[in-house]
């Protein structure tokens, strides 16, 4: 009971010993003392050793800043109140003795998952112990293993209830069943629950919690699972593992590139392991020897031995430790500290778990087998064990989606019911259009014309999202529509996320569509007043027949006589207000603006197995076949031992008149961190290896016009090569680029290595991809070897749902549509069951009006309040 207690005397009677230089323990006695406070919390008797224990944290946290006869007037005192402590304790041991005659309930042996922890956790101790130890005067204590014919140490972990021990506090549960929903007391601002004030409400707010409804829907991004630790020594190549240790060492050093690499020893006292972490220069002022985690990763081979790259950790958690709890990691911000987030949900689960509507109907719930939400807030913040989790985890993704496809089924009952016109399409004219054309249109290129066409002659506004892969020539479509519309008398628009882009497709559709006899017009930020006045004119007068441009073209000056068709661009760059804006710009008709039609295009290829189910009836053309003659892009897995070549294969190209694109590490702790490794790149690349050519840098970081003007020297060949992060993934064509250049491919996602690999190969010189990746494992030498075997957006799809589940190519946050939080759009069965339970309600209450779908209509409000729409 007071082990804790006597570990802090003996460290500080060996900081006095040392003449109090903060150098008793390794990393220092506030690293010491953030440890033993949840020790001594444990083995606390009274109210008089938790005020000792707070007000010794507090005291000795600034211990460091302390000048030298602060230090020993503070460590003097405390040791006094130790010694005092020790009398009272053995008084309150003699009055509270048992009856001699009263015999203690014989406690069960420990599991092994018990033994090992102990074991853990007395090797964490040792060090501190033995060193204390010298000061003190008291005998090292013997490591287990040299101790096994004496009487075996009392676990510091609570043994099991003894029959005559006292009821201790029970842990208060929070309720499993649903009471009488409050939303009004879920508005309220999260300073009402206990433990926030107004600067924890700051940090929570950065986090995008307001409310105390906010808050509860705060979901864990991972666990730490202590119920299934395993020891350093009993580790295998391959399997991805959970393991508690301290840290013994941490060096900070810089690889062939220049990237920073942290390598750090880790031990258990069963054994040690190396873990290395790659261009995260942040963590050499985080990880500190003497620390205790917890780390999770896989287990990898380099030279014979065990290591870990990458791998996550976390502080360790004594009381989760001892508790052999499953214990959850949230996101977090700068100056909110996990355990803190912890204890926050903690106490709003208690508070308010039953009180937050369950807005499922329940004859859903019952068909799908799911727990009502009560159960699953609790569980997805303090899960019992690990089935409680995932059925808490399988409700909040299932509610997600179901959310998800009543918006869906919202929009395009809208959509429907707006109205619309038919075009009186000229089918001869689009069919001399492609005539015209150089080439040969492929089979699924004429297929989504007819489709395309028998929209527009539909009453119904189309609304149709195209996708094709990179080059599948989704632009000569579009053109086969705008004529289309045209044809019929109306006038068309074009609009692109970037001036660079609409003036491409300015360019690119005026070559296509000069032997139309058509007016186009180019609106952009960039457009002379005058000149934007005069196009303003024009298009009212109804002179242009195709304006293309940016934002520009939603401007409320912006004015249309009889516009028939919209086609959007790259649509994710899109908000739904923007669109909506687009779309509201149809001719009035008897006080009736009437909807034009509208296509949409994406470059990003979505499984075919998920595209139905996900889209259902939105009308959907896919481009999946290549126009002939188009060249595949040479893949190559490159190893950082041949960077050198590679960077001489690059200055090859760049020698015969090409350009090239280099691309950053990816970094994923923050968009400011990875504009930081593209500078310090861009500049190693320039001074080092580099020197004689001309080199510009583009990064998330940067103003667009700043973004726009580096691009746009690129794409006049005044740049050699490009360096840039992830942010030219969807972007210009520059059709003289032959090289795409990527570093640290292994930390890539598949769709957006396909992505990145697609800005080369736009024109007729042979093109390449280079992957430079060390040795991979696994899932990811799957995606590397993907890449190098084919160049098929659609097959790489797929191969991807087939890897990694919860998918590369939608992430967190799709275009126009809600963020998801735990839910995936590759829970493909899910997915149908979410949609079918929704068609059900949207047939029976399409406006969800009904009182039993009140709480339902407004959690569908607030789920797409941020979203765009399904176009």
């Amino acid at each position: 009971m007071s082990k804790p207690f006597d570990r802090l005397q003996s460290v500080l009677k060996l900081e006095a010993q040392q003449g109090y230089k903060n150098k008793a323990v390794v990393g220092g006695i506030r690293q010491f003392v953030s440890f033993w406070v949840e020790q001594a919390r444990e083995v606390a008797i009274d109210e008089a050793d938790n005020a000792f224990i707070e007000q010794t944290a507090d005291a000795l946290t600034d211990y460091g800043q302390m000048s030298g006869s602060g230090r020993k007037m503070l460590v003097d005192r405390l040791i006094g109140k130790l010694a005092d402590r020790k009398v009272r304790v053995a008084e309150l041991s003699a009055n509270s003795s048992p009856p001699s005659s009263q015999k203690p309930t014989k406690p069960e042996p420990p599991t092994e998952t018990e033994k090992h922890l102990d074991a853990v956790e007395e090797s964490m101790n040792q060090a501190i112990d033995n060193a204390a130890a010298e000061a003190s005067n008291e005998p090292k204590e013997q490591p287990a293993s040299k101790r096994s014919s004496q009487p075996q140490q009392k676990s510091t972990r609570p043994a099991k209830k003894e029959a005559t021990a006292k009821e201790p506090n029970k842990k208060k549960t929070p309720p499993t069943q649903p009471g009488t929903p409050d939303p009004v007391g879920l508005s309220q601002s999260v300073e009402k629950i206990k433990g926030v004030g107004p600067k924890m409400a700051d940090l929570l707010e950065k986090l995008g919690v307001e409310t105390i409804g906010d808050l509860i829907h705060v979901y864990p991004r991972k666990y730490d699972d202590y119920t299934t630790m395993k020891p350093i020594n009993r580790l295998e190549y391959g399997e991805k593992v959970t393991l508690i240790g301290t840290i013994w060492e941490v060096r900070a050093r810089k690889s062939r590139n220049n990237q920073v690499v942290i390598q750090a020893v880790i031990s258990d006292g069963t054994g040690k392991i190396s873990a290395t972490w790659y261009n995260q220069p942040w963590l050499k002022e985080k990880l500190r020897s003497g620390l205790r985690i917890v780390m999770s990763g896989t287990v990898e081979q380099y030279l014979g031995r065990k290591v870990f790259n990458n791998p996550s950790w976390e502080l360790l958690s004594m009381d989760a430790l001892r508790n052999g709890q499953i214990v959850p990691i949230y996101p977090l911000t700068k100056g909110l500290s996990n355990y803190r987030m912890q204890q926050i949900l903690k106490t709003t689960v208690h508070e308010w778990s039953a009180k937050v509507p369950d807005q499922l109907p329940e004859e859903v719930r019952q068909r799908q087998n799911l727990p009502n939400l009560t159960q699953a807030l609790q569980q997805i913040h303090l899960p019992d064990g690990m089935d409680d989790l995932i059925a808490a985890r399988r409700r909040l993704m299932f509610d997600e989606l179901f959310l998800l496809q009543l918006g869906m089924l919202g929009q395009q009952h809208e959509w429907v019911g707006s109205p619309g016109r038919a075009l009186n399409v000229r089918g001869e004219q689009i069919n001399n259009f492609i005539h015209s054309l150089p080439y040969m249109l492929t089979r699924a290129q004429r297929r989504v014309v007819d489709e395309l066409q028998a929209d527009m002659k539909n009453a119904q506004p189309m609304n149709r999202l195209l996708q094709g892969d990179v080059g599948a020539g989704k632009t000569v479509v579009a053109a086969a529509a705008i004529v289309g519309a045209i044809s019929a008398g109306t006038q068309t628009a074009l609009m692109a996320p970037t001036e660079i882009l609409a003036e491409q497709h300015f360019n690119g559709l005026q070559d296509l569509l000069k032997q139309m006899g058509y007016t186009l017009a180019l609106l952009t930020g960039g457009v002379p007043a005058a000149q934007k006045r005069e196009i303003y004119a024009q298009l009212a007068a109804g002179e242009i027949d195709l304006v293309i441009g940016t934002h520009a073209l939603i401007q409320e000056d912006v004015e249309f006589k009889n516009l028939g068709l919209a086609v959007i661009d790259e649509q994710h760059r899109f908000g739904v207000d923007q669109r909506g804006a687009l779309r509201a710009k149809g001719p009035e008709v008897n006080g009736v603006t009437l909807t034009p039609h509208l296509l949409v295009m994406s470059a990003t290829p979505i499984p075919r197995s998920l595209a139905l189910t996900l889209f259902g009836d939105l009308n959907l053309s896919v481009l999946d076949e290549m126009p002939p003659g188009r060249q595949e892009i040479d893949t190559h897995w490159i190893r950082p031992r041949a960077k050198e070549r590679t960077y001489a294969f690059v200055r090859g190209q760049i020698e015969k008149g090409r350009q090239a694109y280099i691309i950053c590490p990816l970094v994923e702790e923050s968009e400011k961190m990875e504009a930081t490794a593209a500078v310090e790149e861009y500049e190693r690349l320039s001074t080092e290896i580099f020197p004689d050519l001309k080199l510009g840098l583009v990064h998330g970081k940067m103003k667009s016009t700043e973004k726009e003007a580096v691009m746009r020297a690129f794409y006049a060949g005044e740049i050699d090569i490009l360096v840039s992060t992830t942010v030219i993934e969807v972007g210009v064509d520059v059709p003289n680029s032959t090289v795409m250049m990527i570093e640290n491919a292994n930390r890539f996602g598949l769709a957006q290595l396909h992505q990145l690999r697609g800005r080369v190969g736009r024109g007729k010189h042979k093109s390449y991809c280079l992957l430079v990746a060390g040795d991979a494992t696994g899932d990811t030498e799957e995606r590397l070897k993907a890449l190098e075997q084919t160049n098929d957006g659609f097959q790489l799809a797929e191969k991807d749902l087939e890897l990694r589940g919860p998918g590369e190519f939608f992430g967190r946050r799709q275009s126009g549509l809600p963020e998801l939080q735990l839910a995936s759009f590759t829970e493909a069965g899910m997915l149908k069951a979410a949609r079918d339970e929704a068609e059900k309600i949207f047939n029976d209450d399409p406006g969800l009006t009904r009182p039993e779908h009140k709480y339902l209509h407004e959690r569908v409000t607030k789920f797409w309040a941020n979203a765009g729409d399904i176009s």
